[in-house]
């Protein structure tokens, strides 16, 4: 999958800048990538390529938080992309719009339902459940487990039917 005229080049270079403008969450450049990848839009080479050349070309900034770098248009980019937004293929923008509608909601799902588990010493470990909603955390809650296959069975059950427990976590907590 190889860019065969500058044609291309250029609606490759756009599609990335319109999932970025079409994106409600903050996106790295793994999710980026992987989108990409997942939907078969262009490989994984030819995606690294466009991302750090649109940054270098200052149509993509990117900002820090928590230690992961988070990508958006600079106003260079909006305004390249609405310069030449009729380049992208409205069937190509739709299926895009689609996809990603699919795969904000599993984002969206995976950031606000958190399990995870680290070991503390030979015979401890640590889970720590969490529902974010917002920026703000609803319910935490930590525990000391003796074994990683506990660990992750809790974390996998968290992640599996985190509404059903954290209803029963609150009706005992609640009961009088």
């Amino acid at each position: 999958m190889f860019v065969d005229n500058s044609k291309e080049l250029a609606q490759y270079k756009l599609l990335i800048l319109y999932i970025l403008d079409n994106t409600h969450i903050p996106m790295n450049n793994s999710e980026i990538t992987q989108f990409l990848l997942e939907n078969n839009y262009m490989n994984y080479f030819l995606a690294q390529q466009f991302i750090s050349e649109l940054v270098n070309s200052k149509f993509i900034e990117f900002s820090i938080e928590d230690g992961q770098e988070y990508y958006h248009l600079s106003k260079a980019g909006k305004d390249t992309l609405s310069f030449f937004n009729d380049r992208i293929p409205q069937k190509l923008k739709d299926e895009v719009n689609k996809k990603y509608q699919k795969k904000e909601e599993e984002m969206i799902k995976d950031s606000q339902i958190v399990g995870n588990y680290f070991k503390k010493n030979d015979s401890e470990y640590i889970v720590n459940l969490k529902v974010v909603e917002k920026d703000i955390t609803l319910f935490n809650m930590s525990l000391n487990v003796v074994s990683n296959k506990q660990a992750k069975m809790i974390c996998n059950n968290w992640k599996e039917k985190p509404h059903e427990i954290y209803k029963k976590i609150i009706d005992l907590l609640i009961t009088e």
